[in-house]
C-alpha cells in the first residue's frame, strides 16, 4: 500500500489539473486557480513522500511529468484561451479574434518541453534553469483572477496578452538560472539573494491574490539581477 502512496498523490495532482482545465473552459477562474494551487501542493508532497519512503520508480517519474503538464501547462493555457475571448482587440486585429485564442496552447507545449528538459538536466539540483512550470501556472492563474477587470479594459488588449504569453513561454525553456529557495544554512552571506527576495515579497502581500504574480515577477527580476552581477 505504501509503495503506491506517492503515485496516488501524483494522481491527485493530475485530477486537480483536469478539474482546473474544465473550470477554466467554463469561465470559473477562481475555482481553476484553487485547483492549480491544490495540484501544486500534491506535487510538492508526492516527491517528499517518495523520498521519505525510499521509493523511486520510472513509472512515478513519468506519471509526475504527465500530471505536471496537465496542471501547470494545459490548465493555465485553458484560462488564457478563455481570456483571449474576453480581452479588447485593436481594430487591426479584429480579424484574428476567432483564431488568436488557440495560440494560448503554445504555453502548454513549452511547459511540456520545460518538464522534459528538467528531467534530463543534471544542473538543476540546487537551482533552476528557466522558469519552473508551477511558478508560471500560478502567475497566470492568479493574474487572471486578481486583475480580470484590468485585463478586459481598454488599457489592455489582445496584442499585449499575446506578447506577454510568448515571453513567458520562452522563459520556461530559456538558459537563465533562477535561484531555488533551499537553505543549507541561515547565514546572510550564503543566502543574501533569498533573504532579499523574502523581505521584498512581504511588501506585495496587501495586494491579495495579485500578490502572487507580483512576487513571481519579483523572483524573476531578482534572479536576473543576481545572475548578471555574478
Amino acid at each position: 500500500m505504501l509503495l503506491n502512496f506517492p503515485n496516488a498523490l501524483t494522481c491527485c495532482n493530475l485530477i486537480c489539473g483536469c478539474m482546473a482545465t474544465g473550470a477554466a473552459f467554463h469561465g470559473h477562474f477562481t475555482w481553476a486557480l484553487a485547483m492549480i494551487v491544490a495540484g501544486a501542493v500534491f506535487d510538492f508532497f508526492d516527491g517528499m513522500a517518495a523520498r521519505a519512503l525510499g521509493i523511486s520508480s520510472p513509472i512515478g517519474k513519468e506519471l509526475d511529468s504527465l500530471a505536471d503538464v496537465v496542471t501547470f501547462g494545459v490548465a493555465p493555457s485553458a484560462m488564457l484561451f478563455q481570456l483571449f475571448g474576453m480581452v479588447q482587440y485593436p481594430v487591426w486585429m479584429q480579424s484574428l479574434a476567432p483564431y488568436l485564442p488557440y495560440t494560448a496552447f503554445l504555453m502548454a507545449a513549452f511547459s511540456a518541453l520545460r518538464l522534459a528538459k528538467f528531467n534530463l538536466d543534471t544542473r538543476q539540483a540546487t537551482s533552476f534553469i528557466g522558469l519552473p512550470t508551477p511558478a508560471n501556472a500560478l502567475f497566470w492563474s492568479a493574474l487572471i483572477v486578481g486583475e480580470l477587470p484590468f485585463l478586459c479594459s481598454p488599457r489592455f488588449n489582445a496584442l499585449f496578452l499575446f506578447l506577454f504569453m510568448l515571453a513567458f513561454s520562452f522563459f520556461l525553456i530559456a538558459e537563465v538560472p533562477l535561484f531555488a529557495l533551499k537553505f543549507k544554512s541561515l547565514s546572510w552571506a550564503d543566502n543574501k539573494v533569498k533573504y532579499i527576495f523574502l523581505l521584498g515579497s512581504v511588501a506585495f502581500l496587501p495586494l491579495g491574490i495579485t500578490a502572487i504574480p507580483c512576487i513571481i515577477l519579483w523572483y524573476i527580476v531578482l534572479s536576473l539581477v543576481a545572475w548578471k552581477i555574478k
